[in-house]
């Protein structure tokens, strides 16, 4: 291990222009709350992920977002706007969802040309629309298609340009990768992402995948039974987890309980009744003394060697059981076993 566990420094916010506010929004189902008490605020131009696992509340909020749902309480403000006075289907807000809905009986132009043709546009204005979606997602070769005659990757284009056709202020996009096969949703993710920023819409994605917020996200909301267990950038969240929720929901942890057993001028030393050795972490950490803290240990800060470090803290002595082509290996002490992927 290393001799100190660092905590990253905070990164100082650019002054950004909110879009999306939520006010202490509340949705209830039967007396139980789905999303309880939540407030926050989105950017203009920011990709924001909702992340949680299944039942967190996420999709109930993103449908909340969309006019689908009403809710039990609370506010929703875009641009300034209370959307509960605004119906549905003139909100300035687009919904993709994971099945993509494409109309299998329309060409791949028809489909991103009906919402226009909903609108009433010009037909010169909506053929130049589509032309415009077309190119920003690399289709024009298929646009007289049908969405069967397509990959999945391809539909997939073509749902975004579909959203992207009416020019909405905020774009929501509901497991946007769930039908991708891992390969293509690993390329897919960074394509999507490079179009969202040429468009500069906003955007609140909702996933599951850890690995598929931290690619696309420049914010993450981590969702647990309704309330946000954490929010921020994904090195924030992954660096320097404020929970032991979000510690082990974001990628593979270590976590050690322990307590404050002294404090030195270079960091506090903390015993951990798992641990032979103390653990040393930086002094700006916030331990009370006797209470009980936890310690989360990445698989990528452990390091095996031969000898231990010169102030005594942060090893464990131990026996390697196993290594996996993945390069990821298991060693064990005593009754506890660690994982270093």
């Amino acid at each position: 291990m290393n001799d100190a566990i660092p905590r990253p420094q905070a990164k100082t916010r650019k002054a950004l222009t909110p879009l999306l506010e939520i006010r202490n929004l509340t949705k209830s189902y039967d007396g139980q709350h789905a999303v309880d008490d939540v407030s926050l605020t989105i950017y203009k131009g920011e990709i924001f992920a909702l992340l949680g696992a299944s039942g967190c509340g996420k999709s109930t909020l993103l449908r909340m977002l969309a006019g689908f749902e009403q809710p039990s309480a609370g506010q929703i403000m875009l641009d300034g706007v209370d959307l509960s006075q605004v119906p549905p289907y003139l909100l300035p807000i687009n919904m993709m969802f994971q099945s993509y809905a494409l109309f299998p009986h329309m060409t791949v132009e028809q489909n991103i040309a009906f919402g226009l043709k909903q609108d009433k546009l010009p037909k010169a204005e909506i053929a130049s629309r589509v032309n415009e979606m077309l190119g920003l997602v690399h289709m024009q070769e298929f646009a007289k298609r049908k969405p069967h005659q397509l990959s999945g990757g391809q539909r997939q284009r073509v749902a975004l340009a579909r959203s992207l056709a009416k020019r909405p202020k905020l774009l929501l996009l509901d497991e946007p990768m769930g039908a991708l096969d891992k390969k293509l949703r690993d390329r897919m993710q960074l394509e999507v992402v490079d179009i969202l920023e040429r468009v500069g819409v906003t955007c609140v994605m909702v996933t599951h995948d850890q690995e598929e917020a931290m690619t696309m996200a420049g914010r993450i909301a981590i969702m647990n039974r309704g309330k946000f267990v954490q929010i921020g950038e994904p090195e924030e969240i992954y660096e320097h987890p404020t929970t032991r929720y979000s510690a082990e929901f974001i990628g593979s942890v270590n976590v050690f309980e322990g307590v404050l057993k002294e404090r030195q001028e270079d960091g506090l030393v903390l015993y951990s009744p798992g641990l032979v050795h103390p653990l040393k972490v930086d002094a700006d950490a916030s331990v009370v003394d006797n209470v009980p803290v936890h310690v989360a240990l990445r698989p990528e800060k452990i390091m095996l060697c031969e000898e231990p470090p010169a102030n005594g803290c942060n090893f464990a002595v131990g026996e390697v059981i196993h290594i996996a082509y993945s390069r990821s290996f298991g060693v064990s002490r005593s009754s506890e076993k660690w994982a270093n992927d």
